[in-house]
């Protein structure tokens, strides 16, 4: 049976998480964020996804491990999972110069396997654009090697993120929540992609 890993940072919509994956009708389990790396081996699963969370990727007693990245299976990281993913392998999170919480509008960018063909707008130039809903105070501001952006608004240049290759996305938005609106489209591409 396929299985989705949800590591939970802490955010207080993290139960969405796992209701979108199972309305795609894929297993998931949510653990927290420190289970053990031979856990996870041993749960042995399809994708991972890091959850959101309220705290700083500076603070050292809330990482996952790294090892988790070695495993060879697809990894979605949201907002702080985002964040983590970015600083873990080589990249570079800092503190916003204000924290976004809210409504916000996206461009998508290089037409990702995550975004592509999804919109809630057009502009005059054919780019798309999403409405998402942000929390967040840091932000990714140099990608780890592999990674591109693939979303980006004027306050938030690395809105989202992929490393294709190795099938690694990160959103700096909730793509759980009803306020983005094609956000279950988003998580629902990535899981049946993997399941």
């Amino acid at each position: 049976m396929d299985k989705i890993l949800i590591l939970d940072f802490g955010s207080q919509v993290t139960q969405l998480i796992a209701r979108r994956v199972r309305e795609a009708h894929v297993y998931c389990e949510l653990h927290s964020f420190d289970m053990p790396i031979d856990d996870i081996r041993a749960f042995n699963p399809k994708a991972i996804i890091l959850s959101g969370g309220p705290n700083s990727v500076y603070e050292s007693d809330y990482q996952a491990d790294p090892a988790l990245f070695e495993l060879g299976v697809p990894v979605l990281g949201i907002c702080y999972g985002m964040q983590f993913m970015a600083q873990s392998p080589g990249g570079k999170v800092e503190a916003g110069d204000k924290r976004e919480f809210g409504y916000a509008e996206i461009r998508a960018r290089h037409h990702s396997k995550l975004l592509e063909g999804l919109q809630d707008r057009l502009s005059d130039a054919g780019e798309g654009f999403l409405d998402v809903w942000m929390s967040h105070g840091d932000k990714v501001s140099s990608l780890p090697a592999g990674f591109h952006v693939i979303a980006d608004t004027p306050s938030c240049p690395v809105a989202a993120m992929a490393d294709e290759e190795r099938g690694f996305y990160g959103v700096q938005f909730h793509p759980e929540v009803t306020h983005t609106k094609r956000g279950t489209e988003m998580l629902h591409r990535f899981v049946l992609a993997v399941a």
